[in-house]
């Protein structure tokens, strides 16, 4: 006849379900918050489409481009003084 804590240990005792174990929960919890933040993200996207580009953007960065030149070349003399002010007296041009 076995003794009594041989006979007392082989007995099986029943487990909680697996819901009940927090650890299941944590492990849940991570790709469930991803699979949501992915659906808001979707639904931000749809919600909210960009904007389009104008139809004409490439002739209005020329239009942009001819008046920084213009501007350029009206500014060229202040410029040229302003690069002069902060150059050293031996090295200034005679």
């Amino acid at each position: 006849m076995p003794s009594p804590s041989v006979a007392a240990s082989s007995v099986a005792v029943p487990s909680a379900p697996w819901w009940k174990f927090g650890h299941v929960w944590l492990v849940i919890s991570g790709p469930a918050i991803v699979v949501v933040a992915g659906f808001a993200t979707l639904w931000l996207a749809i919600a909210r489409p960009d904007p389009v580009v104008a139809e004409d953007y490439y002739r209005q960065g020329i239009e942009i481009n001819k008046t920084l030149e213009d501007k350029a070349s009206s500014l060229a003399p202040a410029m040229k003084a302003r690069n002069h002010a902060a150059t050293p007296e031996q090295d200034k041009p005679r």
